[in-house]
């Protein structure tokens, strides 16, 4: 398969994924999360340890607005499907690899999903995490799950009521980021040795225990995902985001 959203490398059982979308700020579409499934289910088997990446300036950035926006201007209904990205999230949580998010820049939004997801979070001390869906009327149904696995219930909250965007260091006092450094390859480099020593089957048995512990996870996906489409399915929100596109103002500005 030819990527058009994503690169990929294997190195010694470790899989490289970087999302590659330059041109929409690395923003999360069907294609995207299709591909990542693709990934998956290539180097499931070969690899031990996932490293997801993203651009220097920005890690992913969420929903694609501009394409809805153009879909609206098309006169079409975008046809959502929120259940394969919360499905893609619940591999990354709870599948047979080891998973480590590598943010550098900005993370937002549905971009926060791969990161709370993920076994491993590393960070460069300049990123940012921030979760704005309630600016344009919605929330971040399908992320909240992963957030309060790793943050709490309370810290979700602010993070999304707030819609501002808090340090690595803060989202690392939080339980968000595992550890964040100045030269954030040179943390990666270092996890990872220490982590390829690590079995793969022993790894698999440990996924496959952690799956089974997190049952709420797989428990708030109906709920989450009706939630979703309900959102982005109101003619109200849909208004709000396609002004936001055509001239930078958000729902409350006149």
């Amino acid at each position: 398969m030819e990527y058009q959203t994503v690169k990929v490398r294997e190195q010694q059982q470790i899989c490289f994924l970087q999302f590659y979308r330059p041109e929409a700020n690395n923003t999360i579409n069907d294609r995207m999360v299709e591909e990542c499934h693709h990934v998956l289910d290539r180097y499931e088997e070969s690899a031990k340890i996932l490293v997801m990446e993203g651009l220097p300036d920005v890690f992913c950035f969420g929903a694609d607005f501009q394409e809805m926006h153009d879909q609206m201007a098309n006169g079409r209904q975008s046809e959502r499907n929120p259940g394969r990205l919360y499905d893609l999230w619940m591999r990354l949580a709870t599948g047979p690899l080891l998973t480590i998010s590598h943010v550098r820049g900005k993370v937002n939004a549905g971009g926060i999903g791969f990161v709370a997801a993920s076994d491993i979070v590393l960070a460069e001390r300049t990123a940012q995490f921030s979760l704005s869906e309630l600016l344009f009327g919605v929330f971040p149904a399908a992320v909240l799950p992963f957030l309060i696995r790793r943050t709490g219930t309370a810290k979700a909250n602010y993070m999304t009521v707030m819609t501002k965007a808090i340090s690595a260091e803060q989202a690392a006092s939080w339980g968000l980021v595992d550890a964040c450094d100045d030269d954030s390859r040179s943390l990666l480099r270092k996890h990872l040795l220490r982590l390829k020593p690590l079995s793969k089957s022993a790894v698999v048995k440990y996924k496959r225990y952690m799956q089974r512990i997190s049952e709420p996870l797989a428990q708030a996906k109906p709920i989450a995902v009706k939630a979703n489409l309900e959102m982005f399915s109101d003619p109200q929100n849909l208004t709000g985001i396609y002004r936001y596109i055509e001239t930078g103002k958000f729902p409350w500005e006149e």
